[in-house]
């Protein structure tokens, strides 16, 4: 009866994180879509001014001052990457990546897809050494707008399918995480990680000592998360580290873990809210004078390569491999064709390829490429998934 109950929560969070990443893809399509509607008419001056506009935060002789756009990249998606953290520790704890025979198959999977993607990029880059930097931009893989996707095919595409997307996606989040934090960092401050590895050990405590109260972890979290911001490393780490810390197996007076209370508090208002207004913010390209040359251009090019060939070839090309060796099987009740064009969404990087372009490229110049190629490969995947899911 026990494991009975285990089961049907499982199944039934899944059910919930489907149909909320299914419907939050769809209008992050939309903001997307806005975006490029106005950065094409008359209300490109009004759009990029929006997103310059001065935001401030002062306490006494302290202040953290950024345009609006950085409060998106850096303090919203802080948020989101925390959800990211709390999946990721449900999953390796309790759900789909917790037994030797679910994980290896998606991680083996989610690796290749970063992997190839990566290296498609640096083949087509090699003789630009100022375009390097950006060899991590075609290894996400955005399961919101992917889940998104699958909505629209309903129950063409078995649910073993669709499990299997996202587990793939969250071994990629976590692969997307570690990169962001050994390879996009600005000059350190060590006063500031000092401060930061102080916030951490004071969230690990509240761990050890059984706390189940939500709010110490998000006041502790909004310290560590200033401290991490001017430290050097991303401040979206921050989000990771509060989350690993949030507790899964201790139950509170109610008899719910935190971690699941967070996240399921969390999930609308990053799928419904968060995502969208990232969307927004970064997928605005001027297509005035973008031409096939334009894209044809090294960044663009191997962003866009990277995503649609790359991910594909990865995905199935591992998944091959390690049935034919008989270390999986195929998911329940699909087909290769399908499980091809569950391999093409994961070339979807729209959101986290954006970010991470935002990353490796500060400079203004790259950011019309690297947004063009992200959108071409991501159009392109999802385009080709859908039809062959179909």
């Amino acid at each position: 009866m026990v494991i009975d109950n285990a089961v049907r929560k499982v199944t039934a969070g899944m059910a919930e994180f489907l149909r909320l990443e299914s419907a939050g893809g769809l209008l992050l399509a939309a903001a997307a879509g806005l975006a490029l509607i106005c950065s094409n008419t008359p209300l490109r001056s009004a759009y990029d001014d929006l997103l310059k506009i001065p935001v401030e935060v002062r306490v006494g002789s302290f202040a953290l001052a950024k345009p609006l756009l950085m409060w998106v990249d850096d303090g919203l998606m802080a948020v989101f990457f925390l959800l990211i953290g709390l999946e990721v520790k449900r999953e390796v704890i309790e759900g789909e990546l917790s037994t030797p025979a679910q994980v290896v198959l998606p991680v083996a999977a989610g690796l290749a897809g970063m992997v190839v993607p990566a290296l498609i990029y640096l083949l087509v880059n090699r003789g630009s050494d100022a375009t390097l930097n950006g060899w991590a931009i075609p290894t996400a893989t955005d399961i919101a707008f992917a889940l998104g996707i699958l909505s629209l095919l309903g129950n063409r595409v078995p649910v073993s399918l669709k499990v299997f997307l996202t587990a793939v996606a969250i071994a990629d989040d976590l692969g997307a995480i570690t990169i962001i934090a050994l390879f996009y960092t600005a000059g350190l401050s060590i006063l500031m990680l000092l401060f930061a590895a102080l916030a951490i050990a004071v969230l690990i405590g509240l761990n050890v000592l059984k706390v189940t109260r939500i709010a110490p972890y998000m006041v502790v979290g909004v310290i560590l998360w200033v401290f991490v911001l001017k430290s050097g490393v991303h401040a979206t780490l921050a989000g990771v580290a509060v989350a690993f810390a949030v507790p899964l197996t201790t139950l509170d007076s109610e008899g719910k873990a935190p971690l699941h209370r967070i996240e399921h508090g969390l999930h609308p208002w990053v799928a419904f809210g968060i995502l969208p207004i990232f969307a927004f913010a970064n997928a605005g390209v001027p297509f005035a004078g973008v031409t096939l040359a334009a894209l044809a251009q090294p960044l663009p090019l191997g962003i866009a390569a990277g995503l649609f060939i790359g991910k594909l070839v990865a995905v199935c090309g591992a998944s091959a491999v390690l049935i034919g060796l008989r270390q999986a099987t195929l998911p329940e009740g699909a087909s290769w064709r399908q499980l091809a064009g569950v391999a093409a969404l994961c070339g979807v990087g729209f959101t986290m390829s954006l970010f991470i372009g935002s990353l490796a490229f500060e400079s203004p110049e790259y950011s019309t490429p690297v947004r063009l190629g992200v959108i071409v490969g991501s159009m392109l995947s999802g385009v080709t998934g859908y039809l062959l899911l179909r």
